[in-house]
């Protein structure tokens, strides 16, 4: 065979994804000129001529006619680059001294060990390229949502493949506690990072991510994705509770009512992809103390004092309204400090406390230490039920007290109301 055919020789290539036509082209011409300078001291005087369709490839070696003495005597004679008219004329009767001659450079003048050399170049190049592909096409989908199919499920991780057969990892850590997924099965995810590690691409996908929420949003909701309705801010506890804060700069239109659409008919859609996750939608204001009430719904506050410079905020409020503001796991007060970027304390409304119900922190004195009374009296903690209601963490982080030193205040003031 006269040529060189790619499709015989460079089998690899026959699927090449995430590589165009012509930049393989390109790789294999220039890999080919590497091949020839190393072998002939250059590849100027060479035309290389692939063809992608076909998978082949020749290479035409181009020389000038000299005259038979010049081509035996002269120092200047380079057989790469001169012929003498003799050796031209065996090629074609006609030729004349000054003219060029092409010649076909055929397989076994290249030599099986060098045809064998620059396929591995031609592996290495190609599979770098499409790795580099790949990577840059990757980066810039960082923030997008994407779907994908389940190839492998692993303790740590789940392995995913996009419709052009690219790997993807959900990691453990990016997964909504209550995720299950097996092979087969598509997942919505956002692209959330992208490294190249040991020259390999590693695409990290999550559904925990604020932003594969705000996406969400910008799916079910059209005036979010037309810029109409703007999300501000979003915090998330995944497969719990989210709260968003959205700002609409067109007063005719309702961003929380928008959000959440007829009947939650928009909401619905998210809460189901985030696998039942409590989503709170709420108006954005740069206003501190309402944006902290707003974000504490469903509880309802008497009053608030915030100090700007420590960005600390105390909130009183009715007892049957603690329990609300606290949330579940105490993600809702979690999730409105992360969102108002305010560490919020709840306190218990003195005015409101029924002494018929409750007792006073001043009755226990003979079972726990003054010191440790006035400590739970400075966090608005001045009755036995006010105590109580609070978590024991949120008890520790608040007065400073040790764990054992609150588990026996809780002792004593529970048996109270046990007696």
């Amino acid at each position: 065979m006269e040529s060189v055919n790619l499709i015989e020789s460079f089998s690899e290539f026959k699927e090449i994804k995430n590589v165009d036509k012509a930049t393989l082209m390109s790789i294999i011409e220039d890999v080919f000129r590497t091949m020839l300078t190393k072998k002939y001291g250059s590849d100027k005087n060479f035309d290389i001529i692939v063809n992608p369709d076909k998978g082949d490839i020749e290479i035409w070696k181009n020389r000038r006619i000299v005259d038979d003495e010049f081509a035996e005597d002269s120092f200047d004679y380079d057989p790469n680059k001169h012929i003498s008219l003799t050796e031209a004329r065996k090629v074609e009767p006609d030729f004349e001294i000054g003219e060029d001659v092409s010649e076909l450079v055929k397989l076994e003048e290249i030599g099986r060990r060098n045809v064998l050399s620059v396929r591995q170049n031609l592996v290495q190049k190609v599979l770098e390229l499409e790795k580099n592909e790949i990577y840059n096409k990757y980066k810039e989908k960082v923030g997008d949502i994407i779907n994908a199919e389940v190839y492998q499920v692993w303790k740590k991780e789940i392995m995913l493949l996009d419709d052009e057969g690219n790997e993807l990892l959900l990691p453990k850590t990016e997964q909504i506690p209550t995720d299950f997924f097996k092979k087969g099965d598509t997942v919505k995810a956002v692209v959330y990072k992208v490294d190249m590690k040991n020259g390999t691409p590693s695409i990290i996908v999550s559904r925990t991510s604020p932003s594969f929420l705000e996406r969400l949003f910008e799916m079910e909701v059209p005036e979010v994705f037309d810029g109409l309705i703007t999300i501000k801010k979003i915090v998330r506890e995944p497969g719990e509770r989210a709260k968003v804060a959205v700002e609409s700069y067109d007063d005719r239109i309702d961003p929380v009512g928008a959000c959440v659409g007829m009947k939650g008919s928009r909401i619905h859609g998210i809460v189901r992809e985030l696998k039942n996750e409590n989503i709170d939608v709420i108006n954005y204001t740069a206003n501190p103390s309402l944006l902290i009430q707003r974000s504490l719904s469903p509880a309802k506050i008497t009053s608030i004092k915030i100090d700007d410079e420590t960005k600390r905020a105390e909130v009183f409020l009715k007892p049957d309204q603690i329990s609300l503001a606290i949330g579940k796991g105490g993600f809702n007060i979690k999730l409105a400090g992360k969102l108002t970027g305010y560490d919020i304390d709840v306190f218990r409304d003195t005015d409101e406390v029924d002494s018929v119900d409750d007792v006073d922190l001043d009755e226990f004195s003979d079972e726990i230490d003054e010191a440790i009374i006035d400590e739970l009296k400075s966090i608005g903690c001045d009755t036995a039920r006010s105590v109580l209601e609070l978590k024991p963490d949120e008890l520790i982080r608040r007065t400073g007290l040790s764990e054992d030193v609150i588990a026996q205040v809780r002792g004593v003031l529970q048996a109270e109301f046990e007696d």
